[in-house]
């Protein structure tokens, strides 16, 4: 097999979907303006992962979560609920 057409093979897949996306986003752009998006921290889980965020929501800031106190804070939540 030549190798451009290897190389476009191999590209092909990465660039539908890269349009595919842009068309998707320029959809929701149309239809719900403009979007503000940052990371968000899951209590549940403890992850965080990039979603829209309301206008009035603060995005999470790494800077101040510290990971070595995520079970305290699991606990203070489970004690709380009790």
């Amino acid at each position: 097999m030549e190798a451009r057409l290897l190389a476009a093979l191999i590209l092909l897949p990465v660039t539908v979907i890269i349009i595919l996306a842009g068309i998707h986003e320029y959809r929701r752009y149309k239809s719900e303006g403009r979007a503000n998006y940052g990371l968000a921290y899951d209590e549940k889980t403890g992850t965080t992962y990039v979603t829209g965020i309301s206008e009035d929501e603060e995005a999470f800031d790494p800077d101040d979560f510290d990971p070595s106190n995520y079970d305290e804070l699991k606990k203070k939540a489970d004690d709380d609920k009790a």
